[in-house]
């Protein structure tokens, strides 16, 4: 199992980005998170299979239909322990 964080830029809030990606993160059996900061950005918190954690990080790009995502910008967090499930708080 690996955690990964990514900050996602571009035109993520208020979008439905959030909930898009919580969606897809349990359809991917993953837990972990995804917030919104308050520079605009989304931050999302991944944990799971490796191979499952590479795929939400490869659809970040696509995000919801009314979102723009210029960058995701991913970095692996070793020693992350997650609690269950996928949050949006």
């Amino acid at each position: 199992m690996i955690c990964m964080r990514c900050i996602v830029t571009g035109r993520v809030q208020g979008v439905w980005f959030r909930e898009t990606t919580r969606r897809k993160a349990q359809e991917l059996a993953l837990s972990g998170s995804a917030l919104n900061l308050p520079d605009g950005t989304v931050e999302v918190i991944a944990c799971g299979q490796e191979t499952a954690v590479k795929a939400l990080q490869d659809w970040l790009w696509t995000g919801s239909p009314l979102s723009r995502v210029d960058q995701v910008l991913c970095k692996e967090l070793p020693g992350h322990t997650p609690s269950p499930g996928f949050h949006t708080g």
